[in-house]
């Protein structure tokens, strides 16, 4: 059962919608034009019922099947938020709005999932309820989390919850899964340092704030080298330091450090916060400052389930004929809150010789398109075939 020919014949409108989209990025939960283009569309689609502001600016539309008696009901989610980031593509429909752009491919996981809307509001060729699900605020404002803290699973009677992400490096239109532990819990830390500031050819009368922060950088890293388990998938990284002075003769007075901890399990997760505030609390001792560790527990590990990953796979397979197994991935997904939340399964789409996502020459890949959506269909039709 190979890429539908539906998708085909729809292939350019679809386009035009993703191209429009990435034309017009939005941030966070910031996605008011996509979300009501998106609410538009699945009304014109016919769904029977399409409910906006969910999870602040989330948007949910149902697709009732020809017939109910299996009385199942399957999520499928898309992510429609912009990063942060000045667009260098030079493509004609490249971003208009200075410092946002599609940089993770949001616009075409939202553009694929409305493309797989259409095509089910048409045929209805299910037995079943669909739930399509369209999330803002992914890139790390966990709209995830506050769609299902929305009541959305509950609202809706959601079963089983499926997603996607375009893969750059991977065939394009190809597939990969894995079960189990797929991407890594994404924890965020901020560490104030307090010294005592004076004049840099005096260092005697100071507690040199930049040398206690660099012994810090330096001793957050003996938590996966000396700490974890050489087996187990831990990164620990201070992404900001920065000082109060920046003139040449002045040993500061404090020091802020940002970063960021990934991990795979519960436990490495828990290591590496005991292990960060132990090593604050010594340093801090140790030179006679004072340290401050404010560690905030972001996404969590996102889990496939087997079954549904083992389903997804089987329906990768009837589209392309082939799906891998995907590598870990450090990178964090909120669709880890959903996954919680219901079964599910997330997996990749290759998007071709691209360059990779979160850099400002990426670009998604249209041709991709036409896989994504009739994975999309598929995952709805197998599952809940018709009567």
């Amino acid at each position: 059962m190979p890429v539908k020919n539906r998708f085909a014949e729809l292939h350019d409108e679809i386009t035009a919608w993703r191209r429009d989209i990435h034309e017009n990025p939005e941030i966070l939960f910031e996605t008011h034009r996509t979300s009501a283009m998106v609410a538009d569309k699945l009304r014109e689609f016919g769904c029977e019922e399409v409910v906006e502001g969910i999870g602040r600016t989330g948007v949910v539309g149902v697709i009732k099947g020809k017939s109910d008696a299996s009385g199942k009901v399957i999520g499928l989610r898309a992510d429609m938020d912009a990063l942060p980031i000045h667009e260098q593509t030079g493509v004609e429909y490249a971003s208009k709005t200075d410092g946002a752009m599609h940089a993770c491919g949001h616009d075409g996981h939202t553009a694929m999932l409305l493309g797989a809307a259409k095509y089910l509001a048409e045929t209805r060729n299910f037995d079943g309820t669909v739930v399509v699900i369209f999330q803002p605020a992914e890139e790390g404002g966990g709209g995830g989390r506050e769609m299902c803290n929305d009541g959305m699973m509950e609202r809706w009677g959601i079963q089983e919850v499926y997603g996607m992400h375009n893969w750059p490096g991977r065939p394009t239109g190809s597939f990969a899964i894995r079960p189990g532990a797929f991407f890594a819990a994404t924890d965020l830390l901020e560490i104030e340092v307090e010294g005592l500031g004076g004049h840099a050819a005096k260092p005697h009368e100071t507690i040199d704030s930049t040398v206690v922060a660099s012994q810090l950088v330096l001793a957050a890293q003996t938590i996966a080298s000396r700490n974890a388990d050489p087996v187990e998938q831990i990164v620990v990284s201070i992404t900001s330091f920065e000082t109060s002075s920046k003139a040449f003769n002045v040993i500061p007075q404090r020091v802020s450090l940002m970063g960021t901890v990934r991990t795979m399990s519960a436990e490495m997760r828990d290591l590496a916060e005991k292990r960060l505030n132990e090593i604050c609390d010594g340093i801090a001792a140790t030179f006679g400052a004072r340290i401050k560790l404010v560690y905030h527990r972001n996404y969590p590990v996102m889990v496939n389930h087997d079954e549904q990953t083992e389903f997804a796979a089987k329906v990768a397979t009837s589209v392309t004929g082939q799906c891998d197994e995907a590598p870990l991935v450090m990178g964090g997904e909120d669709f880890a809150f959903m996954l919680e939340e219901r079964p599910g399964a997330y997996i990749l789409v290759g998007n071709g010789d691209t360059a990779m996502v979160h850099h400002p020459m990426y670009n998604f890949n249209d041709d991709a398109i036409p896989a994504g959506c009739s994975w999309w269909a598929e995952i709805v039709e197998q599952r809940m075939p018709a009567a």
